[in-house]
């Protein structure tokens, strides 16, 4: 018994990486990084800012920081000069300078009326 030819499967459109640079990206260099913050205080968005702040900060992983706390970085209505995170991979603390312009990002975020007796 015979198996019939089948023609050969093609896809209907090219992959969605085809052209493409894949894999890990260059490190945002310092002009870039004032430039995103720059945008963001123009379009006062405390939120993104006090992240972006953050996590330029902490060099934390994205999932690591938004599981952060106020209490972890706000002590009686100030925010902390350092701060103490557990990392969820290696559930080691990790130790971070909270730098001026983050203190005063964060503070500003937490003055929101949504932000009020918040975690």
């Amino acid at each position: 018994m015979e198996t019939p030819n089948l023609p050969a499967i093609r896809a209907l459109r090219p992959a969605w990486n085809k052209g493409r640079i894949v894999g890990q990206k260059r490190p945002l260099k310092p002009k870039h990084v004032w430039a995103v913050r720059v945008r963001l205080e123009l379009a006062e968005n405390h939120l993104d800012l006090a992240l972006f702040n953050m996590a330029i900060d902490s060099k934390l992983p994205g999932f690591d920081l938004v599981k952060m706390k106020v209490v972890d970085v706000m002590a009686s209505g100030q925010t902390k000069e350092r701060a103490s995170v557990l990392q969820s991979k290696t559930q080691k603390p990790v130790r971070f300078e909270i730098s001026e312009g983050t203190r005063a990002s964060v503070e500003k975020w937490m003055e929101d009326e949504l932000m009020v007796g918040s975690e």
